[in-house]
């Protein structure tokens, strides 16, 4: 995701870099000339249909491929790639520090086959990657792997310790860690907001998200998505243009209770939602409206004086506020209090 979020693949491509993904979601995603759909599943808004189907128009394979097929099909793709390839670029789930390691853990060997046959690999990572010791590594690959897929632990877990030495036939002749702030300096400043660095990529807020689950990962327009994308990225990218992204919340605090490493999120979302008023205050619209939301709230008769006949003639001349892919829902005639009234009468 760390590559996703600075461009990688758009950047070395404009260079004349063939760049290749090795997860098979994520070069499913790439193939379709898509983004990540999910942190940790990247093509799952994608069914075995679909595959199937874009893998038929791009590699030529039969329409019916089952995913045992698909797998098996980019597996030995992908296999002449890691052979033939001068740089493997990987990210870091954990950078130790008393040893100078880099902690990864996958589940479908592709990282290992991309560190291992290039002679250069070169790892980029945030900077909150870093752990103290190599004794806590364990305790986060379990944690990672329970919270992440629901697993004890990933298939493959790899501690890199740097280039190839002089007796050692594989591995890199070069490494190079590459850590990256893109404003983590600035989220870590922040005495509340800091605690969204512990993050560990698990993915375990979206999964639980109705908001996420309803409006899926490419309506949040960033790398990302969910809780924690909605937290961080107005950081990343600034307030005007993604503070919004801090609204699209219910507050029900699902995201801060399955977090595993115990970030607080539905609250630093209501923090951001003050940053970017005070940042940027509410427009005329909004604060009308809220206004007048208030006034009608504040008493029942004035909420029922507005029957829904009235209310969805009202909203047949408004545009959608659902947007295009969605209906507006139409309004009972009568309030759940108006027909309870004459019920008991």
């Amino acid at each position: 995701m760390v590559s996703e979020e600075i461009g990688f693949n758009k950047n070395t491509e404009s260079w004349g870099i063939e760049t290749v993904e090795t997860d098979l979601g994520e070069f499913i995603v790439q193939t379709a000339g898509e983004k990540p759909y999910h942190i940790v599943t990247p093509a799952m808004h994608k069914s075995k249909e679909d595959v199937a189907q874009l893998f038929t128009e791009k590699f030529g394979m039969h329409e019916n491929a089952s995913p045992a097929e698909i797998a098996a099909f980019v597996r030995s793709r992908l296999r002449n790639q890691f052979i033939m390839a001068e740089t493997g670029v990987s990210g870091a789930n954990f950078i130790i520090a008393d040893i100078g390691g880099i902690g990864l853990t996958e589940n479908e060997g592709n990282g290992l086959m991309t560190v291992s046959f290039p002679k250069v690999h070169i790892v980029i990572a945030g900077i909150e990657r870093v752990i103290p010791s190599v004794s806590q590594l364990p305790f986060f690959l379990q944690w990672l792997g329970v919270h992440g897929t629901g697993q004890n632990i990933s298939a493959y877990n790899s501690l890199l310790l740097g280039p190839k030495n002089n007796k050692e036939t594989d591995g890199p002749e070069k490494m190079y860690v590459i850590l990256l702030d893109n404003r983590r300096s600035t989220i870590f400043s922040e005495k509340e907001e800091s605690q969204a660095l512990k993050c560990i990529r698990c993915g375990a807020c979206l999964n639980v998200c109705p908001v996420y689950k309803n409006v899926g990962g490419y309506t949040y327009s960033a790398t990302y998505s969910g809780p924690i994308g909605s937290v961080i990225t107005p950081f990343f990218s600034g307030f005007r243009d993604y503070g919004h992204l801090s609204f699209a919340c219910s507050l029900c605090g699902k995201c801060s209770e399955v977090c595993p490493v115990k970030i607080p999120l539905h609250e630093l979302l209501l923090l951001n939602r003050q940053r970017k008023v005070e940042y940027y205050g509410s427009s005329f619209v909004w604060k009308r409206g809220m206004r007048a939301y208030r006034y009608a709230f504040k008493n029942r008769k004035r909420i029922d004086f507005v029957n829904g006949d009235l209310k969805n003639d009202l909203m047949s001349i408004m545009p959608n506020l659902m947007g295009k892919m969605k209906k507006t829902p139409h309004f009972a005639a009568e309030s759940f209090n108006q027909k309870l009234k004459s019920k008991n009468k």
